[in-house]
């Protein structure tokens, strides 16, 4: 596309990398406010936003007839595409539970991937349909003036798909904000009624967090004193200290490292691997084992299948081995694990050149790559759910996954930019170890924090936890009433009965015992 402006053919990798790194720059400087915005009104309408501007720059990028209009483009891309944290939000909120979050948290990558298989398949099939399909769009003008154009057009129909499905059926997750009236909830239920006959039914006097295993008197505050609560905690203006913990800014720098290292290795691994081979013996530029310059020298389509056999296998880890295993060894373990198996691989990758065939060079690449993403898919879940967990607040989340999608933001568009001119460095110098070997000091400092994680059990709660022990009793409103809690284990008060809650004595004072069952 870049050379259909124009550009000189020496420049035309120099800007292709400014046009991918205007987008995560654009993303750094907004992300942080889509989130802060999404802990006000709600995930939701920033969701929808988010997504209607990223569908609308998408079809302007596609029919961009010269550079500045590709910049533009691509840079309000990256100020409209705030709703990567805020998804991730959405997720933490819908499953608090610890055991289940490796799942959860599984699915993202897992999507990603995907797109990443066939996204850049559809897209070089689609790209000037005039001259690949002549008898379907030959006689088209508009795509004789837009080349580009059809394969944007498929991703806005893919965009207005997700639009449409999240207006219809995608619950409000921020809790001052749940009880409100969702039209599109409504409107989705109408049209399941219509299509099927298995609609939603309103459920009335509970909360949207019960099901069937929820206790009946779990808390004395009724509904609309809940909502009153957490209404007014959400009006509070969000102070950086509560966003930035210590915790979080532990991961935090993990997080921004890992995106930086990872995708640092993917932009440079096919420039590497299309490298032309060296003569290894009697060269007097090579000294081995670390003075060589040599690379693969295999052409693109091969690059392109050997990505692809490497996306097939991430799949599979991403859902069927990263969830049992984080689940059985704990998330903070596996994270551990990953993070230091990311030094070793850069640290060994220069020297796959090396390898006597073609054949076993590509054998042994297949198996590095499917080791780099086995550890990218444990690492990438992990960080997000020990970020998610280290929130000290439910209402800071999405702040801190705005904060989150700015810092990988940063760390993705340094790090291809930053290892290209390393890369060049190395060759020039003739030790081909120089990048990839900065790559792995870069992962080793990037590992170090996680001695200083400590994982909890989650951020669920920790309000309520809050207000309860400082309380010493149950809120009412906005008056504190000294009651003991009407649900104990062993002290049962039904409603239709006058009979009071066993109490023991302890030196002339009464106090719940929970260790003393119900008499009859």
């Amino acid at each position: 596309m870049v050379r259909t402006f124009g550009v000189l053919e020496k420049d035309v990798a120099k800007w292709v990398g400014v046009l991918s790194a205007i987008f995560a720059i654009s993303q750094c400087i907004t992300a942080v406010p889509w989130g802060n915005l999404s802990d006000r009104i709600g995930r939701k309408p920033v969701i929808l936003t988010c997504l209607s501007i990223t569908m609308l720059f998408t079809l302007m990028f596609g029919v961009s007839t010269s550079l500045p209009m590709a910049i533009l483009a691509r840079a309000c891309l990256g100020l409209g595409n705030g709703n990567v944290g805020i998804i991730r939000t959405v997720v933490a909120e819908l499953v608090p539970e610890r055991e289940l979050q490796p799942r959860a948290f599984s699915l993202m990558p897992l999507v990603w991937t995907v797109g990443s298989i066939f996204g850049p398949a559809f897209g070089g099939a689609l790209v000037n349909p005039v001259e690949k399909y002549p008898e379907l769009f030959g006689n088209s003008r508009f795509f004789k003036s837009y080349p580009f154009a059809l394969p944007n057009i498929l991703s806005g129909i893919f965009f207005i798909v997700g639009i449409v499905t999240g207006f219809l059926f995608l619950r409000e997750t921020l809790e001052s904000k749940k009880n409100k009236r969702d039209s599109g909830l409504i409107l989705g239920d109408m049209l399941t009624n219509m299509c099927c006959g298995c609609g939603r039914k309103p459920i009335k006097h509970l909360r949207h967090d019960d099901d069937e295993s929820t206790p009946l008197l779990r808390e004395s505050r009724t509904p609309a004193e809940s909502t009153d609560k957490e209404r007014k905690k959400s009006n509070v203006p969000i102070k950086w200290t509560e966003v930035l913990t210590f915790q979080s800014v532990l991961v935090l720098m993990i997080y921004a490292f890992l995106g930086l290292h990872s995708v640092a290795f993917d932009s440079v691994l096919p420039v590497f691997l299309n490298h032309p081979t060296q003569n290894l013996e009697n060269n007097p530029d090579v000294n081995l084992p670390f003075k060589f310059t040599s690379g693969f020298g295999i052409d693109s389509q091969a690059i392109g299948i050997l990505f692809t056999l490497n996306g097939i296998v991430g799949m599979i880890v991403q859902f069927f081995i990263f969830p049992p295993t984080a689940k059985r060894f704990g998330v903070l373990p596996c994270f551990k694990v990953a993070a230091f198996i990311f030094p070793v691989l850069y640290f060994l990758t220069p020297f796959l050149a090396l390898f006597p065939t073609d054949r076993s060079r590509q054998f042994a690449t297949i198996i590095l790559m499917a080791v780099k993403l086995s550890a990218v898919v444990f690492a990438f879940p992990s960080s997000i759910i020990l970020l998610t967990n280290s929130a000290p607040s439910v209402r800071v989340l999405g702040t801190l996954n705005g904060v989150a999608t700015s810092v990988s933001a940063i760390g993705r568009a340094v790090g291809p930019a930053a290892l290209g001119g390393i890369f060049s460095i190395g060759v020039r110098a003739g030790y081909m170890i120089i990048p990839w070997w900065t790559l792995a000091v870069i992962a080793v400092i990037s590992a170090l924090p996680a001695f200083w994680i400590v994982e909890t059990d989650g951020f669920a709660g920790h309000d309520e936890d809050k207000d309860n022990e400082s309380a010493g009793g149950v809120m009412v409103g906005d008056a504190e009433q000294d009651s003991p809690p009407l649900l104990e284990v062993g002290n049962i008060r039904p409603e239709n009965t006058a009979a009071p809650i066993e109490a023991s004595e302890s030196n002339g004072k009464t106090t719940n015992d929970r260790s003393v069952p119900p008499t009859a």
